[in-house]
């Protein structure tokens, strides 16, 4: 997941969510050393404790969208299926390009 899609999917997201996103991670993530993608000085791991250490996930809390942002970019695969955001498929153009048959130089 990218930077820009997790910020889109920061303003959708409900406390819910992003704690059933961080048990699917919980289950899911095979490797916690792996390097965390929002700090490069630390592993999975230690984002992930990090970010789930000082929110509660009750609906009432509330959770900054920089915060939200950086939960969804390093553990945005675990969110839940219906709060994914869908990639629009760019319709294909058929370019006809103009063509001349070469003159050759004498």
């Amino acid at each position: 997941m990218t930077k820009f899609e997790a910020s889109k999917l920061a303003s959708l997201v409900t406390p819910k969510d992003l704690k059933q996103m961080f048990l699917n991670a919980q289950q899911q993530v095979t490797d916690w050393k792996e390097v965390s993608r929002i700090n490069k000085g630390m592993t999975k791991g230690t984002a992930f404790n990090i970010l789930t250490g000082s929110s509660s996930f009750e609906e009432t809390t509330i959770i900054n969208d920089i915060v939200k942002r950086n939960m969804i970019w390093e553990f945005g695969e675990y969110l839940p299926q219906h709060i994914k955001l869908t990639k629009e498929e760019k319709e294909s153009q058929i370019i006809n390009p103009v063509h001349q048959e070469p003159k050759f130089l004498k």
